[in-house]
């Protein structure tokens, strides 16, 4: 493998963004992969796929390159030339790169493998939180898929048209897709590609949605013509599926607090020609307060730690922080206890997170039923979805239902 000096370079920019200035990996990306417009698909694949993989596995490559945060320039070439070496790649001759001590590398690697915290790169006390919390075995086996690169799953949108359509449709565009095996809209790319680009995503004829996420919309139940509330809609991937699942029928009412993601949300459902999904910001009680009683359906898509989907999001691990958990659940009882009031007799309510830890999942089911808010709801059913056994994304569902 042939390496270039402006392609490694820029990996050594996102990584100093990531790490020493906190931004988010996602955008950081997103930014570097602008800085030539000459690179070509596979030096963009490079520049990601190396800068993801080195935040995922930040602390066992620092570990080895002896290293510590704050990076400087330097430490992270050294953190690089880690990276390589352990990929067989041959070390350019740059004056950037001290020499490498390939075999001590190599050696140190070996050792610190037998070592789960350090082998799959997680911080100290999430790796003994979620021991505790799933059991050795479980949170072994669920670390090391959630170090997986996650496939990329797209969803038909129904709006427009079938799955069998939309296969043919992206064939003609040179992209392969699979179905999945349970999963009714979702399709799988087995070589990964640039989706976006295509003239079907262009036209609203689906979305890019992991196939844990999109379980959750199903498990609502959603009708035609019924009124549906989703509470914590962000940038509406939820909001989508549900439109499409009441074949544009009813009204589809989502909120969320920050109203950008409301914009974008607006902007994605006249893509997926979308009709009747109504934004509305929460920026006071008031706006959901009106709404008690009235509601067929409601998802609460709580806020959570995001630990089951560090697949895509690796720099999570490194950002969360031991207070957060405390903070998280006390808001996600919160919304439970509020939005519930949305339901109306009879009416069903998803209550979902995308981790993978109980406190945040079925935990605070349980303390919403035993509340005087939860007391007239039954859980009918939960999943606990885990990357180790699905393939996909952790995520959490519960589907209760007003007496």
């Amino acid at each position: 493998m042939k390496l270039h000096r402006n392609l490694v370079f820029a990996v050594i920019d996102a990584l100093n963004l990531i790490f020493n200035e906190r931004e988010y990996a996602d955008k950081v990306v997103q930014k570097v992969l602008k800085f030539d417009k000459r690179w070509g698909s596979r030096d963009r694949g490079f520049i990601a796929e190396t800068t993801y993989e080195m935040v995922r596995y930040k602390r066992l490559y620092a570990e080895i390159a002896e290293v510590k945060e704050p990076f400087s320039r330097p430490d992270l070439f050294r953190m690089w030339a880690v990276w390589a070496v352990l990929k067989g790649i041959k070390l350019p001759d740059w004056k950037q790169i001290e020499p490498t001590p390939e075999r001590r590398i190599k050696g140190k690697f070996d050792e610190l493998s037998k070592i789960r915290k350090y082998r799959e790169a997680v911080p100290d006390w999430i790796d003994e939180l979620c021991a505790k919390a799933l059991g050795e075995k479980l949170w072994t086996e669920e670390l090391a898929a959630l170090n997986q690169q996650a496939e990329v799953i797209l969803r038909t949108n129904t709006l427009q048209t079938t799955k069998e359509k939309l296969r043919k449709i992206l064939l003609d565009e040179g992209i392969v897709t699979e179905p999945i095996k349970g999963y009714p809209l979702a399709l799988r790319l087995p070589e990964r590609a640039n989706v976006f680009v295509t003239d079907a995503f262009k036209k609203g004829l689906f979305e890019v949605q992991d196939a844990s996420s999109q379980l959750v919309s199903e498990l609502l139940d959603v009708k035609p013509g019924q009124r549906v509330v989703d509470t914590c809609a962000g940038a509406g991937g939820k909001s989508l599926h549900l439109a499409s699942l009441m074949e544009n029928k009813g009204q589809l009412i989502s909120m969320d607090i920050y109203i950008s993601k409301l914009k974008e949300l607006k902007r994605r459902a006249r893509r997926n020609g979308a009709h009747n999904i109504e934004t509305r910001e929460i920026d006071s009680t008031k706006v959901f307060k009106k709404l008690y009683g009235t509601a067929d359906r409601v998802l609460i898509d709580a806020p959570c730690t995001g630990l089951g989907v560090i697949r895509r999001n690796p720099d999570t691990k490194w950002k969360l922080q031991p207070d957060f958990l405390e903070k998280i659940t006390k808001t996600q009882q919160e919304i439970l206890r509020s939005y519930s009031k949305i339901v109306k007799q009879r009416g069903k309510m998803v209550y979902a997170t995308c981790s993978i830890l109980p406190q945040e999942n079925g935990d605070q089911v349980k303390s919403f039923l035993t509340s005087e808010e939860g007391k007239d709801f039954s859980l009918v059913k939960e999943k606990n979805i885990f990357s180790s056994k699905s393939g996909f994304d952790g995520f959490y569902m519960a589907l209760l239902q007003k007496k």
